[in-house]
C-alpha cells in the first residue's frame, strides 16, 4: 500500500504529460490510499476542468467515480493533532500535512510530485517519478 496525494490520483484519471507515471505507480502497488481531503481536492481540479470547458459536466461525475475507484475503501480521516504537528515542523500546507500524517500512520510511503513535501519529509515522500521506475 502506499498514499497518494491528489496530483497522483489525477494525473491518472485527466490526460496529462504525468498520466504514463502515475499509471506505473498504480502497476508497481495498486493499493492507494488518501486522506478524505483528496475528494475536495480533485472536485477542485474538476471544477477546473468544467470552467474552462475542457470537460463537461457529465464527463467530470465519470472521471471523479474512476478517481474514487482508486482509493476505494482506503479512504481515512487523520487527526487535527498529528496534522498540526507536521504543520509546526515544516513549511508545508495542513492540507499537505494531512497527506503525509496517513502515511506515517500506515507506515507507508506518501508518493507526490510535491516538491516542498519531498523536501521537508524526505523519510515520508517519494517522487512520483521515481516511485514509478521502481
Amino acid at each position: 500500500m502506499i498514499v497518494v496525494d491528489t496530483n497522483v490520483i489525477a494525473y491518472t484519471v485527466l490526460a496529462s504529460e504525468r498520466s504514463r507515471l502515475a499509471e506505473l505507480a498504480l502497476v508497481n502497488d495498486p493499493d492507494w490510499a488518501a486522506p478524505l481531503l483528496w475528494r475536495s481536492e480533485m472536485r477542485n481540479v474538476l471544477a477546473h476542468y468544467l470552467r474552462t470547458g475542457r470537460l463537461e459536466f457529465n464527463e467530470c461525475l465519470r472521471v471523479m467515480d474512476k478517481a474514487s475507484s482508486l482509493v476505494a475503501g482506503r479512504e481515512f480521516v487523520v487527526q487535527t493533532g498529528k496534522i498540526l504537528d507536521l504543520v509546526a515542523s515544516s513549511t508545508c500546507s495542513a492540507y499537505d500535512c494531512e497527506f503525509v500524517a496517513l502515511a506515517q500512520d500506515l507506515g507507508v510511503p506518501l508518493v507526490t510530485v510535491d516538491r516542498q513535501i519531498l523536501n521537508d519529509f524526505p523519510a515520508d515522500a517519494i517522487a512520483l517519478m521515481e516511485f514509478a521506475q521502481k
